[in-house]
């Protein structure tokens, strides 16, 4: 039984991790700011992580914050990782993050480069945004009576569920570098979704779309953010609507 160590584990990702590698027969640790056992703020550090990262074979490192503090955390989790002599740090990155000039883009990307350069055993997984993230942006956008999309943008959304799945085979290997990037099974116009979260929830809204500028949008317009060749995903996004608008009103 290996006992690994699971950041981030109360957000949606990190709660599947744990669950999984727990039904797999692993001792794990879950650790983020409100976890009951392991409450430790990683940019903050201390003998908190110090104690939770003790006797730990593997991490699973999937705390995140668009917010900031990304590259401290991870800092402060990989000096800790060396010091007790963890033997293989897993990141969970996104797709995309090298060829988007986003902000989080970048700051992902600074973290994949620390946990390369942590001399630890270590695994990179990019995988595309979750399902839950446009379903997030359309609540907001069809707040108003037209919905407003970027031109000629696509998304490949993937089960977070899948990207777990994925996660906890990784956990229960060897370190192996940069694996193979994992994406959702389609790619789509950021109209087409729109559309078929407005059938799933009962909302009748305009789309328009509308062209923008700037390099970041450019970057997204190219597909800089997919990877088709990887459409490993199998959950769709009518699936994840279905499920969570399960008995939402129509008109």
């Amino acid at each position: 039984m290996t006992t690994i160590l699971v950041t981030g584990a109360t957000g949606t990702l990190g709660r599947l991790v744990t669950d999984r590698l727990r039904d797999a027969g692993h001792e794990v640790r879950a650790l983020s700011r409100h976890a009951p056992q392991y409450a430790v703020d990683l940019i903050r550090g201390g003998t908190g992580l110090d104690s939770a990262v003790c006797g730990v074979d593997t991490i699973v490192h999937c705390a995140t914050s668009p917010r900031g503090g990304d590259e401290k955390a991870a800092r402060n989790l990989i000096a800790a990782a060396r010091r007790a002599g963890v033997a293989h740090l897993i990141y969970i990155s996104i797709v995309g993050v090298d060829r988007v000039p986003l902000g989080y883009y970048r700051t992902k990307r600074a973290v994949e480069r620390l946990t390369e350069e942590s001399g630890l055993g270590w695994t990179v997984l990019r995988a595309t945004q979750f399902h839950d993230l446009p379903v997030q942006l359309f609540a907001v956008l069809s707040k108003l009576p037209v919905v407003l999309l970027p031109a000629g943008v696509a998304d490949q959304p993937v089960a977070a569920a899948e990207v777990a799945d994925r996660l906890a085979e990784l956990a229960q290997g060897a370190p192996a570098g940069r694996v193979a990037d994992m994406g959702g099974p389609e790619v789509r116009t950021l109209a087409s979704l729109a559309r078929s979260y407005l059938k799933a929830t009962g909302r009748r809204r305009a789309v328009v779309n509308v062209p923008l500028a700037g390099r970041t949008y450019r970057a997204f317009r190219a597909g800089g953010h997919l990877t088709p060749e990887r459409a490993v995903g199998m959950a769709t996004f009518e699936q994840h609507l279905a499920q969570r608008f399960e008995g939402a009103g129509r008109g």
